[in-house]
Protein backbone atom coordinates (compact mmCIF):
# COMPACT_ATOMS: atom_id res chain seq x y z
CA UNK A 1 0.00 0.00 0.00
CA UNK A 2 1.18 3.57 -1.01
CA UNK A 3 1.09 6.26 1.91
CA UNK A 4 1.56 9.78 1.50
CA UNK A 5 5.15 11.22 2.63
CA UNK A 6 3.68 12.34 5.64
CA UNK A 7 0.60 12.43 7.50
CA UNK A 8 -0.35 14.60 10.46
CA UNK A 9 -2.01 11.69 13.26
CA UNK A 10 -2.79 13.39 16.62
CA UNK A 11 -2.42 11.79 19.82
CA UNK A 12 -6.27 11.53 20.99
CA UNK A 13 -8.55 14.01 19.19
CA UNK A 14 -12.40 14.46 20.77
CA UNK A 15 -14.55 12.52 18.38
CA UNK A 16 -17.38 15.26 18.11
CA UNK A 17 -20.42 14.80 15.29
CA UNK A 18 -22.98 16.95 14.62
CA UNK A 19 -25.13 14.92 16.85
CA UNK A 20 -23.30 16.37 19.87
CA UNK A 21 -22.92 19.94 18.21
CA UNK A 22 -26.87 20.33 17.57
CA UNK A 23 -27.50 19.09 21.02
CA UNK A 24 -25.31 22.33 22.21
CA UNK A 25 -26.60 24.24 20.03
CA UNK A 26 -30.39 23.51 21.38
CA UNK A 27 -29.42 23.88 25.16
CA UNK A 28 -28.06 26.92 24.01
CA UNK A 29 -31.11 28.12 22.35
CA UNK A 30 -32.72 26.43 25.87
CA UNK A 31 -31.89 29.40 28.06
CA UNK A 32 -30.36 26.87 30.20
CA UNK A 33 -27.02 26.01 30.35
CA UNK A 34 -25.63 25.29 33.64
CA UNK A 35 -26.74 22.05 35.45
CA UNK A 36 -29.83 21.63 34.60
CA UNK A 37 -32.49 19.04 33.11
CA UNK A 38 -30.15 17.37 30.79
CA UNK A 39 -27.56 17.06 33.44
CA UNK A 40 -30.34 15.65 35.29
CA UNK A 41 -30.69 13.13 31.95
CA UNK A 42 -27.29 12.47 31.72
CA UNK A 43 -27.06 10.84 35.45
CA UNK A 44 -29.56 8.78 34.66
CA UNK A 45 -28.54 7.43 32.16
CA UNK A 46 -24.82 6.90 32.87
CA UNK A 47 -26.61 5.10 36.12
CA UNK A 48 -28.39 2.74 33.98
CA UNK A 49 -25.53 1.91 31.99
CA UNK A 50 -23.05 0.91 34.45
CA UNK A 51 -25.44 -0.49 36.31
CA UNK A 52 -26.17 1.35 39.68
CA UNK A 53 -29.06 3.42 40.92
CA UNK A 54 -27.27 6.98 41.37
CA UNK A 55 -24.80 8.87 39.63
CA UNK A 56 -23.56 12.83 40.40
CA UNK A 57 -21.69 14.55 36.61
CA UNK A 58 -19.49 16.83 38.32
CA UNK A 59 -16.77 18.64 36.34
CA UNK A 60 -13.77 16.50 36.69
CA UNK A 61 -12.60 12.93 37.75
CA UNK A 62 -10.97 14.72 40.08
CA UNK A 63 -13.64 16.61 41.96
CA UNK A 64 -16.03 12.97 41.67
CA UNK A 65 -12.50 11.82 43.76
CA UNK A 66 -12.31 14.31 46.44
CA UNK A 67 -15.91 14.00 47.07
CA UNK A 68 -15.79 10.42 47.46
CA UNK A 69 -13.12 10.31 50.07
CA UNK A 70 -15.35 13.83 51.96
CA UNK A 71 -18.44 11.65 51.51
CA UNK A 72 -16.35 9.26 53.73
CA UNK A 73 -15.23 11.90 56.34
CA UNK A 74 -11.74 11.11 55.52
CA UNK A 75 -9.37 13.89 56.15
CA UNK A 76 -6.13 14.53 59.27
CA UNK A 77 -5.05 10.94 60.83
CA UNK A 78 -6.35 9.01 57.81
CA UNK A 79 -4.21 7.06 55.33
CA UNK A 80 -5.22 6.41 51.68
CA UNK A 81 -3.65 3.92 49.27
CA UNK A 82 -2.77 4.64 45.93
CA UNK A 83 0.04 3.17 43.23
CA UNK A 84 2.57 5.47 41.95
CA UNK A 85 2.09 4.74 38.21
CA UNK A 86 -0.57 6.95 37.91
CA UNK A 87 -1.45 10.29 36.84
CA UNK A 88 -1.07 12.94 39.69
CA UNK A 89 -4.85 13.17 40.24
CA UNK A 90 -5.15 9.67 41.50
CA UNK A 91 -2.95 10.86 44.54
CA UNK A 92 -3.34 14.51 44.89
CA UNK A 93 -7.13 14.52 46.18
CA UNK A 94 -5.51 12.43 49.46
CA UNK A 95 -3.54 15.48 49.58
CA UNK A 96 -6.77 17.54 49.43
CA UNK A 97 -8.55 16.24 52.34
CA UNK A 98 -5.08 16.56 54.47
CA UNK A 99 -4.93 12.33 54.58
CA UNK A 100 -1.51 10.89 54.60
CA UNK A 101 -0.83 9.34 50.86
CA UNK A 102 0.59 6.12 51.34
CA UNK A 103 2.20 5.58 48.17
CA UNK A 104 2.89 1.85 46.63
CA UNK A 105 4.93 0.57 43.63
CA UNK A 106 3.49 -1.35 40.61
CA UNK A 107 4.17 -5.13 40.18
CA UNK A 108 7.03 -6.23 38.12
CA UNK A 109 4.90 -7.12 35.40
CA UNK A 110 1.78 -5.15 35.55
CA UNK A 111 0.81 -1.78 36.19
CA UNK A 112 -1.75 -2.30 38.81
CA UNK A 113 -0.47 -1.85 42.68
CA UNK A 114 1.70 -4.33 44.81
CA UNK A 115 -0.88 -6.68 46.45
CA UNK A 116 1.32 -8.55 48.66
CA UNK A 117 2.36 -4.33 49.74
CA UNK A 118 -0.77 -3.21 49.60
CA UNK A 119 -1.79 -6.24 51.97
CA UNK A 120 1.18 -5.01 54.31
CA UNK A 121 0.75 -1.29 54.13
CA UNK A 122 -3.03 -1.52 55.81
CA UNK A 123 -2.85 -0.09 59.41
CA UNK A 124 -5.76 0.93 61.57
CA UNK A 125 -5.54 4.69 59.78
CA UNK A 126 -6.17 2.78 56.96
CA UNK A 127 -9.51 4.42 55.34
CA UNK A 128 -9.35 3.60 51.69
CA UNK A 129 -7.95 2.13 48.52
CA UNK A 130 -7.47 3.56 45.20
CA UNK A 131 -6.71 1.64 43.00
CA UNK A 132 -6.44 2.68 38.97
CA UNK A 133 -7.97 0.99 35.62
CA UNK A 134 -5.06 2.25 33.84
CA UNK A 135 -5.92 2.33 29.81
CA UNK A 136 -9.42 1.32 30.90
CA UNK A 137 -8.42 -2.47 31.85
CA UNK A 138 -10.41 -3.16 35.29
CA UNK A 139 -7.95 -4.30 37.92
CA UNK A 140 -7.66 -7.26 40.10
CA UNK A 141 -10.38 -6.29 41.96
CA UNK A 142 -11.29 -9.81 43.55
CA UNK A 143 -7.79 -9.48 45.28
CA UNK A 144 -8.47 -5.93 46.76
CA UNK A 145 -11.68 -7.25 47.85
CA UNK A 146 -9.75 -10.28 49.42
CA UNK A 147 -6.86 -8.18 51.03
CA UNK A 148 -9.63 -5.68 52.88
CA UNK A 149 -11.82 -8.42 54.01
CA UNK A 150 -8.70 -10.08 55.36
CA UNK A 151 -7.92 -7.21 57.23
CA UNK A 152 -11.26 -6.07 58.25
CA UNK A 153 -10.02 -6.57 62.32
CA UNK A 154 -8.04 -3.47 62.02
CA UNK A 155 -10.62 -1.12 60.24
CA UNK A 156 -12.34 0.96 62.83
CA UNK A 157 -15.33 3.58 61.57
CA UNK A 158 -14.23 7.14 62.89
CA UNK A 159 -14.79 9.76 60.74
CA UNK A 160 -14.40 13.51 60.61
CA UNK A 161 -18.64 13.69 59.57
CA UNK A 162 -21.46 11.82 60.88
CA UNK A 163 -22.77 10.49 57.21
CA UNK A 164 -19.07 9.33 57.10
CA UNK A 165 -19.53 7.87 59.80
CA UNK A 166 -22.71 5.86 58.37
CA UNK A 167 -20.92 5.02 55.42
CA UNK A 168 -17.91 3.29 56.76
CA UNK A 169 -19.98 1.14 59.18
CA UNK A 170 -22.49 0.16 56.62
CA UNK A 171 -19.12 -0.79 54.34
CA UNK A 172 -17.81 -2.53 57.33
CA UNK A 173 -13.99 -1.88 55.82
CA UNK A 174 -11.83 -0.48 54.16
CA UNK A 175 -13.28 1.65 50.88
CA UNK A 176 -12.62 0.63 47.87
CA UNK A 177 -12.91 3.82 45.71
CA UNK A 178 -12.01 3.18 41.82
CA UNK A 179 -9.75 5.77 39.87
CA UNK A 180 -12.08 4.77 36.56
CA UNK A 181 -10.85 7.89 34.67
CA UNK A 182 -10.43 5.54 31.79
CA UNK A 183 -12.73 2.91 32.20
CA UNK A 184 -16.22 3.73 31.39
CA UNK A 185 -17.68 0.89 29.46
CA UNK A 186 -15.08 -1.70 30.69
CA UNK A 187 -16.39 -4.44 32.98
CA UNK A 188 -15.20 -6.98 35.15
CA UNK A 189 -16.45 -10.70 34.93
CA UNK A 190 -19.32 -9.11 33.60
CA UNK A 191 -20.41 -6.65 36.19
CA UNK A 192 -19.63 -2.91 34.45
CA UNK A 193 -16.97 -0.84 36.20
CA UNK A 194 -18.97 1.19 37.88
CA UNK A 195 -20.91 -1.55 40.46
CA UNK A 196 -17.65 -3.35 41.28
CA UNK A 197 -16.19 -0.96 43.78
CA UNK A 198 -17.75 0.74 46.31
CA UNK A 199 -16.94 4.20 44.55
CA UNK A 200 -16.31 4.32 41.13
CA UNK A 201 -15.26 8.06 39.45
CA UNK A 202 -14.79 8.60 35.97
CA UNK A 203 -13.02 11.37 33.67
CA UNK A 204 -14.76 12.88 30.55
CA UNK A 205 -12.38 15.34 29.73
CA UNK A 206 -11.80 16.04 26.07
CA UNK A 207 -8.95 13.10 25.90
CA UNK A 208 -10.97 10.63 27.08
CA UNK A 209 -13.50 7.78 25.08
CA UNK A 210 -16.60 9.69 26.55
CA UNK A 211 -16.01 13.43 26.88
CA UNK A 212 -17.87 16.56 27.67
CA UNK A 213 -15.00 18.64 27.58
CA UNK A 214 -14.17 18.62 30.87
CA UNK A 215 -16.24 17.02 33.24
CA UNK A 216 -16.78 13.91 35.20
CA UNK A 217 -18.66 11.54 37.36
CA UNK A 218 -19.22 9.76 40.46
CA UNK A 219 -21.32 6.20 41.28
CA UNK A 220 -21.56 3.81 43.67
CA UNK A 221 -23.11 0.13 45.04
CA UNK A 222 -26.18 0.58 47.28
CA UNK A 223 -25.23 0.64 50.95
CA UNK A 224 -27.39 -1.28 53.83
CA UNK A 225 -28.70 0.86 55.72
CA UNK A 226 -28.16 3.85 53.62
CA UNK A 227 -30.57 5.56 50.99
CA UNK A 228 -28.97 6.57 47.96
CA UNK A 229 -31.12 9.30 47.48
CA UNK A 230 -29.36 10.92 50.62
CA UNK A 231 -25.44 10.12 49.37
CA UNK A 232 -26.63 12.01 46.52
CA UNK A 233 -28.25 14.98 47.99
CA UNK A 234 -24.52 15.22 49.95
CA UNK A 235 -22.71 14.92 46.50
CA UNK A 236 -25.01 17.71 45.17
CA UNK A 237 -24.33 19.87 48.35
CA UNK A 238 -20.26 19.48 48.23
CA UNK A 239 -20.41 20.81 44.23
CA UNK A 240 -22.73 23.62 44.50
CA UNK A 241 -21.09 25.70 47.59
CA UNK A 242 -23.78 23.58 50.41
CA UNK A 243 -26.56 25.44 48.65
CA UNK A 244 -29.97 23.72 49.99
CA UNK A 245 -31.43 24.46 46.20
CA UNK A 246 -29.93 24.26 42.79
CA UNK A 247 -30.40 25.97 40.09
CA UNK A 248 -33.19 24.16 38.80
CA UNK A 249 -35.14 24.03 41.99
CA UNK A 250 -35.17 27.60 42.38
CA UNK A 251 -36.91 28.19 39.37
CA UNK A 252 -40.29 26.76 40.94
CA UNK A 253 -42.48 29.58 41.16
CA UNK A 254 -42.06 31.66 45.06
CA UNK A 255 -38.70 28.85 45.45
CA UNK A 256 -36.16 31.56 45.56
CA UNK A 257 -35.48 30.72 49.19
CA UNK A 258 -32.47 28.64 50.12
CA UNK A 259 -29.66 27.90 52.87
CA UNK A 260 -26.10 27.09 53.00
CA UNK A 261 -25.44 24.52 55.11
CA UNK A 262 -21.94 24.06 54.72
CA UNK A 263 -18.80 25.71 53.34
CA UNK A 264 -18.36 23.22 50.36
CA UNK A 265 -17.18 23.50 46.88
CA UNK A 266 -18.20 24.25 43.23
CA UNK A 267 -17.85 21.61 41.00
CA UNK A 268 -20.65 21.06 39.20
CA UNK A 269 -21.27 20.31 35.53
CA UNK A 270 -23.46 21.81 33.22
CA UNK A 271 -25.85 21.75 30.41
CA UNK A 272 -23.79 22.63 27.66
CA UNK A 273 -21.53 19.87 28.41
CA UNK A 274 -23.75 17.58 29.88
CA UNK A 275 -25.58 18.28 26.19
CA UNK A 276 -22.33 16.37 24.79
CA UNK A 277 -21.87 13.50 26.79
CA UNK A 278 -26.00 12.54 26.06
CA UNK A 279 -24.77 12.35 22.12
CA UNK A 280 -21.66 10.77 23.32
CA UNK A 281 -23.14 7.85 25.69
CA UNK A 282 -25.85 7.10 22.31
CA UNK A 283 -22.89 6.26 19.93
CA UNK A 284 -20.76 5.18 22.91
CA UNK A 285 -21.10 1.25 21.75
CA UNK A 286 -19.93 1.68 18.30
CA UNK A 287 -16.81 3.89 19.40
CA UNK A 288 -15.83 0.77 21.99
CA UNK A 289 -16.61 -1.58 19.18
CA UNK A 290 -13.89 0.55 17.07
CA UNK A 291 -11.50 0.94 19.98
CA UNK A 292 -11.38 -3.00 19.60
CA UNK A 293 -10.78 -3.33 16.27
CA UNK A 294 -7.81 -0.52 16.34
CA UNK A 295 -6.01 -2.66 19.44
CA UNK A 296 -6.16 -5.94 17.39
CA UNK A 297 -4.85 -4.18 14.35
CA UNK A 298 -1.95 -3.07 16.89
CA UNK A 299 -1.85 -6.08 18.82
CA UNK A 300 -1.46 -8.58 15.42
CA UNK A 301 1.08 -6.39 13.67
CA UNK A 302 3.33 -5.62 17.43
CA UNK A 303 3.18 -8.44 19.32
CA UNK A 304 5.01 -10.67 17.15
CA UNK A 305 8.70 -8.18 17.05
CA UNK A 306 8.37 -8.89 20.79
CA UNK A 307 6.72 -5.42 21.78
CA UNK A 308 4.91 -5.30 25.01
CA UNK A 309 1.35 -4.66 25.18
CA UNK A 310 -1.60 -5.11 27.40
CA UNK A 311 -3.74 -7.48 27.69
CA UNK A 312 -7.34 -5.64 26.89
CA UNK A 313 -9.79 -8.28 26.60
CA UNK A 314 -10.12 -11.82 28.34
CA UNK A 315 -12.72 -13.67 29.59
CA UNK A 316 -12.15 -12.24 33.28
CA UNK A 317 -11.92 -8.35 31.89
CA UNK A 318 -13.02 -6.33 28.96
CA UNK A 319 -11.36 -3.37 28.37
CA UNK A 320 -12.78 0.42 27.21
CA UNK A 321 -9.51 0.63 25.32
CA UNK A 322 -8.40 3.91 26.37
CA UNK A 323 -4.95 3.64 26.08
CA UNK A 324 -2.57 1.74 23.71
CA UNK A 325 0.52 1.10 26.01
CA UNK A 326 3.62 -0.37 24.59
CA UNK A 327 7.04 -1.21 26.03
CA UNK A 328 9.99 -1.74 23.95
CA UNK A 329 12.71 -4.42 25.74
CA UNK A 330 15.68 -3.36 26.27
CA UNK A 331 15.83 0.48 25.21
CA UNK A 332 16.23 3.35 27.91
CA UNK A 333 14.55 6.64 28.60
CA UNK A 334 17.21 8.30 25.93
CA UNK A 335 16.27 5.70 23.02
CA UNK A 336 12.56 6.38 23.81
CA UNK A 337 12.74 9.71 23.16
CA UNK A 338 14.19 9.52 20.18
CA UNK A 339 11.50 6.71 18.99
CA UNK A 340 8.56 9.36 20.23
CA UNK A 341 10.68 12.20 17.96
CA UNK A 342 11.53 9.96 14.52
CA UNK A 343 7.59 8.89 14.83
CA UNK A 344 6.46 12.69 15.05
CA UNK A 345 8.90 13.63 11.99
CA UNK A 346 6.79 11.32 10.44
CA UNK A 347 3.62 13.31 11.50
CA UNK A 348 2.53 10.81 14.19
CA UNK A 349 2.04 11.79 18.06
CA UNK A 350 2.94 9.62 20.78
CA UNK A 351 3.01 9.87 24.38
CA UNK A 352 4.24 8.40 27.58
CA UNK A 353 1.83 6.92 30.28
CA UNK A 354 2.76 7.49 32.76
CA UNK A 355 6.00 9.31 34.78
CA UNK A 356 5.92 7.67 38.13
CA UNK A 357 4.61 10.42 40.65
CA UNK A 358 7.97 10.37 42.82
CA UNK A 359 9.49 11.72 40.07
CA UNK A 360 7.01 14.82 40.13
CA UNK A 361 8.64 17.87 42.10
CA UNK A 362 5.41 17.88 43.94
CA UNK A 363 5.51 14.80 45.35
CA UNK A 364 9.51 14.62 45.76
CA UNK A 365 8.64 17.73 48.30
CA UNK A 366 6.23 15.28 50.51
CA UNK A 367 9.40 12.87 50.80
CA UNK A 368 8.87 10.26 48.10
CA UNK A 369 11.60 9.04 45.92
CA UNK A 370 11.52 7.23 42.55
CA UNK A 371 14.04 4.48 44.16
CA UNK A 372 11.99 3.19 46.04
CA UNK A 373 9.51 3.06 42.92
CA UNK A 374 11.76 0.44 40.94
CA UNK A 375 9.14 -1.02 38.82
CA UNK A 376 7.29 1.70 38.63
CA UNK A 377 10.49 3.45 36.56
CA UNK A 378 11.22 0.18 34.80
CA UNK A 379 7.82 0.47 33.31
CA UNK A 380 8.40 4.02 32.14
CA UNK A 381 11.55 3.93 30.92
CA UNK A 382 10.76 2.37 27.78
CA UNK A 383 7.11 3.12 27.12
CA UNK A 384 5.21 4.71 24.58
CA UNK A 385 1.80 4.82 23.79
CA UNK A 386 0.83 5.00 20.36
CA UNK A 387 -2.48 6.85 18.98
CA UNK A 388 -5.90 4.95 20.06
CA UNK A 389 -9.07 6.99 18.77
CA UNK A 390 -12.14 6.38 16.82
CA UNK A 391 -11.03 9.14 14.13
CA UNK A 392 -8.46 7.27 13.21
CA UNK A 393 -9.36 5.55 9.63
CA UNK A 394 -7.84 2.19 8.87
CA UNK A 395 -5.48 3.69 6.66
CA UNK A 396 -3.83 6.12 9.39
CA UNK A 397 -3.80 2.93 11.51
CA UNK A 398 -1.78 1.11 8.86
CA UNK A 399 0.42 3.94 8.73
CA UNK A 400 0.98 4.23 12.64
CA UNK A 401 2.04 0.59 12.55
CA UNK A 402 4.12 1.00 9.49
CA UNK A 403 6.40 3.80 10.55
CA UNK A 404 6.23 1.97 14.06
CA UNK A 405 7.84 -1.29 12.84
CA UNK A 406 10.07 0.76 10.69
CA UNK A 407 11.58 2.46 13.03
CA UNK A 408 11.88 -0.23 15.88
CA UNK A 409 14.31 -2.10 13.28
CA UNK A 410 16.74 -0.25 14.85
CA UNK A 411 16.14 -0.46 18.51
CA UNK A 412 14.63 -4.15 19.03
CA UNK A 413 17.25 -6.89 18.90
Amino acid sequence: MTYIAKKQIPFSPPDITDAEINEVIDTLKSGWITTGPKTKRLEKMLAEYVGTNKTVCLNSQTAAAELALRLLGIGEGDEVITCAYTYTATASVICHVGAKLVMLDCQTNSLEMDYDALEASITERTKAIIPIDIAGIPCNYDKIFEIVEKKKTLFNTESHTELGHRIQKSIGRIAVISDAAHALGASYKGTMVGSVADFTNYSFHAVKNFTTAEGGAITWRTLSGIDDEEIYRQIQLYSLHGQSKDALAKTKLGAWEYDIVGTYYKCNMTDVTAAIGLKQLERYPDMLKRRKEIIEKYDSALQPLGVETLRHYSDKWQSSGHLYLTRIPSINAEQRNEIIIKMAEQGVACNVHYKPLPMHTAYKELGFDVVDYPNAYSHFVNEISLPLHTCLTDEEVEYVIEKYIEILKGYIK
